[in-house]
């Protein structure tokens, strides 16, 4: 049995295009004295293009890449698709990505298979579509469509970045009402995954609650392990909260933070 309940409805309403062009005149730099051609099995082609990739040579990995996906290969959709929503080799192209992940995603995905990861990313690249749609296309922003894709993604499989962006859009009450409990409950989880944004934001949340402490203690923490693109909004919300509580719940939330950071936990 697959999972996958995405083929109801509207939500992947897109059909999956290649918009690569005409193939019939151009010499590809397949591997022909090791029996590598745009014929080859996907298994070959998918294998040729990320040795390509690898060294460099972009365009021979999405020839290869397209050849394979054409054939089915779904690592080989992903790994397109990753590119053009990039725009590495290719011309950046949001909406070819996300008709390449939307038909990832409407093939499902058996119970166990070692192509879940590729399944999952395309719900995850498609929910972020979906919530913020892409200019100049017909695809427009649908929070209740993100948000379904974020929750199939974070209770399904349990993806942390999906929790996250599930648990601020119900906290925000995006896509559908807002549930603080239900918010709080994907922020944790996420964060005790070691989610940066998950922690700053659960941190936040409990601070406005009255936990004060601990609330500081999560920022400070999330602060100290984001990535330098994610820092600017903990840091201001974690600056407001230090800003605002009491000396001596300072130093003990600092204390903890530090306690935590030595030790590992999240």
């Amino acid at each position: 049995m697959q999972i996958s309940k995405l083929t109801a409805g509207p939500l992947f309403a897109c059909v999956l295009t290649f918009a690569a062009g005409s193939t019939g005149s151009v010499a590809y730099a397949f591997d022909v004295d090791a029996g590598v051609t745009e014929k080859s099995a996907p298994r070959v082609l998918f294998k040729f293009g990320f040795s390509a990739y690898k060294s460099g040579k972009k365009d021979d990995a999405v020839e290869a890449y397209r050849h394979a996906a054409e054939q089915g290969h779904r690592g080989a959709r992903w790994a397109l698709a990753n590119m053009y929503a990039a725009g590495d080799g290719v011309i950046e192209d949001d909406y070819e990505a996300f008709k390449i992940y939307d038909r990832i995603a409407r093939d499902g995905v058996e119970p166990g298979s070692s192509e879940t990861g590729y399944f999952v990313n395309a719900l995850v690249s498609l929910a972020s579509y979906y919530r913020r749609g892409i200019p100049d296309s017909p695809l427009k922003p649908d929070l209740a469509q993100s948000r379904q894709l974020y929750f199939q993604a974070a209770s399904a499989f349990g993806i942390p970045e999906a929790q996250f962006q599930l648990g601020r859009m119900v906290l925000l009450g995006e896509g559908g009402k807002r549930d603080l409990r239900q918010a709080k409950k994907w922020l944790n989880r996420a964060r005790k995954a070691g989610h940066p944004g998950a922690s700053a934001l659960f941190g936040d949340t409990i601070f406005q609650e009255g936990h004060t402490v601990r609330g500081l203690a999560y920022m400070t923490v999330a602060l100290e392990r984001a990535k330098a693109h994610e820092r600017g909004w903990i840091q201001t919300i974690q600056e407001q909260a230090f800003s605002v509580a009491d000396e001596a719940d300072r130093r003990t939330a600092m204390s903890l933070a530090q306690n935590m950071l030595s030790k590992g936990a999240n």
